[in-house]
């Protein structure tokens, strides 16, 4: 399970990080002696269950897909402006974009114009390069 997080992660760095932290907590319980065997399967199992399905139970319908998914998780659970990176991105997105300079800085000028601050662009920017979505 620690190998799909770690594989997963810059995919949706927000989401596994949770996971992650709730793997840590409940092995650092079972450690602890302060849960029985049993009831720590059940919780790894549980984990184990998010992390293959790769999204929280609450997540909204319209995000349908992971990358949707990706955004909305680290863009601080903000769906309509996740609905609108994904719309704007694959409007603009160039054919064979990674890996060119000329052709990934379209898909960051696009991403200020909806952020407004290059820190979160190049936050975002990388989800968008991990996923193959886009």
């Amino acid at each position: 399970m620690r190998s799909k997080i770690i594989k997963e992660h810059l995919n949706d760095p927000a989401y596994f990080e949770k996971m992650s932290s709730l793997l840590d907590e409940i092995i650092a319980a079972r450690k602890a002696k302060a849960v029985e065997y049993e009831d720590y399967l059940k919780r790894i199992a549980e984990i184990a269950r998010k992390v293959e399905s790769g999204q929280p139970d609450d997540t909204p319908e319209n995000l349908n897909t992971p990358g949707k998914r990706a955004l909305y998780n680290n863009l601080g659970n903000n769906e309509e402006l996740a609905l609108k990176i994904d719309a704007k991105v694959k409007a603009v997105r160039p054919h064979g974009w990674r890996g060119v300079q000329a052709k990934e800085r379209v898909i960051q000028s696009a991403l200020f114009d909806l952020l407004g601050d290059e820190a979160q662009v190049d936050k975002i920017f990388s989800i968008l390069k991990a996923n193959q979505e886009y």
